[in-house]
């Protein structure tokens, strides 16, 4: 590969050139490819599955039911009364079947424990379940809100209650979660082009590429995570969030690649920002991995009212195709304030684009202002996510809910862990503990691994002779191993970033190997230019 090739190559996103080393490492069909480059799990959540099927059996029984006098092939609609009756009946002939001691725990968690009635619950799941009727209301299905905002209390605050109501969204992961806040702060005017954006860095390359848009062109100021001291803010990064100009904060937690959560001096430090010196300021938070992480708290429970939580149930549950994620937003929040302090005009022209939704436009919460920006407003009565995803949400809340002690979390933090101490034994490397550390990701930093094993000469004569890119490309063509560029995330160093959830243990100790017996081949030949270096002779000047 030449090197006009490489620096063509490297303005793509590292998820469009995964695309081009993909093809190269499946270019062999005598070998398997070791396909590092995605986050998507190779693991899923069972129970909560084995429920939701069990459950479609039973809400097909119950529209049957309300058949009558429609043509053969055409059922009804679930009828409420004695529904729940029912329900327990359909789980007492099948209590052997797998998934029906879960929904029984979770109808008697939901009504016990969140105070349901039986037949209200049990209706909106096999109503919500058949996908029968639009979803009411639309930013999310009553009873399911509550659930999974349960969910996201036991999750993302450590148990710990927020004052005050939480409302929540239901959408498409996490992505369209995000695309939604950037469309809706724009249109609500409170972000405007030219304005400042802070970016906790490295993220997720998308969130550095969206601000940039010809929609938004938003200034972007790195906050920038530090490799030394665990990939965490410094104080002096996070004291650029001091600036007024700065409009908005955006982050992932724990990060994406670093796989870190924010310790807690960090969090305290954003917190007191905020409280004292910048009540105006707006953090959105991408808090998918937090599931993984040991006594997870997100800078939602910190500083609610000017905090929007994203969360996805993608990588935790394994439901990536799923496309289940929520947005969350404390019922008093500063951007409600923003857009009520916003100049006459401006508000005028809000009143024109959601005076068809309700009589007192300027009444009208953000959160809601956001379903209806989903579907362009004018669509808002068929706004939002389908009535099956959100019951699968619910199970999977519900799943989490009632497993007080954890085992599942327990389990996922084990296996992903597991294959990151199986790749650096492979490579010989000691990963010092670090108890901020999530290892769903991990970024191999060029630096560190060829320092550490053959000295910082060589590193330099590595980077000023091959370029990052090309080793990827090396990895890809000639063993079949995909990684991705540590470069699109804004790591301040040649990096790769591998994902340790898609692939088996082994195949981790095996890409340890292969990585180390590259960077063997990279000494030898350190080595060798250096033995010739030492071997050549002097050049003599002649008089003329």
């Amino acid at each position: 590969m030449i090197k006009a090739d490489l620096a063509e190559l490297a303005q793509l996103s590292p998820f469009e050139l995964r695309n081009k080393l993909v093809a190269l490492a499946a270019s062999h069909a005598d070998r398997v490819m070791l396909n590092a480059g995605r986050g998507n799990p190779n693991f899923l959540a069972t129970e909560p599955r084995h429920g939701f099927f069990q459950l479609g059996l039973f809400a097909m029984a119950e529209a049957e039911r309300c058949a009558d006098a429609l043509p053969e092939g055409v059922a009804g609609l679930p009828a409420l009364e004695g529904i729940a009756t029912r329900f327990g009946q359909f789980m007492e002939a099948r209590r052997a079947a797998p998934g029906i001691a879960f929904l029984t725990a979770a109808l008697s968690y939901a009504c016990e424990r969140i105070g349901f009635s039986s037949d209200a619950f049990v209706h909106e799941l096999a109503q919500g379940i058949l996908g029968c009727l639009y979803p009411e209301p639309v930013r999310m299905l009553p009873l399911t809100e509550r659930i999974v905002r349960r969910y996201v209390v036991k999750e993302m605050t450590g148990g710990r209650p927020v004052a005050g109501g939480i409302d929540l969204f239901a959408v498409e992961g996490a992505t369209a979660g995000i695309t939604y806040l950037f469309n809706s702060l724009r249109v609500n005017k409170v972000i405007a082009r030219g304005d400042t954006i802070a970016i906790g860095t490295p993220i997720f390359t998308p969130y550095l590429e969206i601000p940039q848009l010809g929609e938004y062109q938003l200034v972007k100021l790195a906050i920038e995570a530090d490799s030394a001291t665990g990939w965490q803010y410094p104080q002096s990064e996070l004291n650029k969030l001091l600036d007024s100009r700065v409009k908005a904060f955006l982050l992932v937690n724990p990060g994406n690649p670093t796989s870190v959560k924010i310790n807690r001096p960090g969090l305290d430090r954003i917190a007191e920002i905020v409280a004292t010196k910048r009540p105006d300021l707006i953090i959105v938070t991408d808090d998918v991995y937090g599931t993984f992480a040991d006594d997870f708290i997100s800078l939602f429970t910190l500083c609610p009212h000017n905090t929007i939580l994203v969360y996805s149930f993608s990588k935790y549950f394994g439901a990536t195709g799923w496309r289940l994620g929520v947005i969350a937003a404390h019922e008093t929040h500063v951007i409600d304030a923003k857009i009520a302090a916003l100049p006459e005009n401006h508000l005028a022209a809000l009143d024109a684009r959601y005076g068809s939704l309700v009589l007192d436009p300027r009444s009208l919460k953000f959160i809601d202002r956001l379903a209806a920006d989903s579907r362009a407003v004018a669509l808002n009565h068929t706004a939002g996510l389908s009535t099956p995803q959100q019951v699968q949400m619910a199970l999977f809340a519900l799943f989490a809910l009632i497993d007080e002690r954890n085992e599942y979390k327990e389990r996922m933090k084990r296996l992903i862990r597991s294959r990151h101490q199986a790749l650096y034994n492979a490579l010989g490397i000691e990963v010092p503990a670090d108890p901020n550390a999530v290892d769903y990701y991990t970024i191999l930093d060029l630096e560190i691994l060829g320092t550490e094993r053959y000295g910082r000469g060589f590193v330099d004569w590595l980077l000023s002779t091959k370029n990052p890119l090309e080793i990827l490309f090396r990895l890809a063509e000639e063993n079949g191993v995909v990684l991705l560029p540590g470069k699109g995330f804004a790591t301040p160093h040649p990096s790769a970033r591998l994902s340790l959830a898609n692939l088996n243990e082994a195949d981790y100790a095996r890409i340890g190997r292969i990585l180390r017996s590259m960077l063997q081949g990279y000494a030898d030949e350190y080595r060798a230019t250096q033995v010739r270096r030492r071997d050549a002779p002097a050049v003599v000047c002649e008089d003329g």
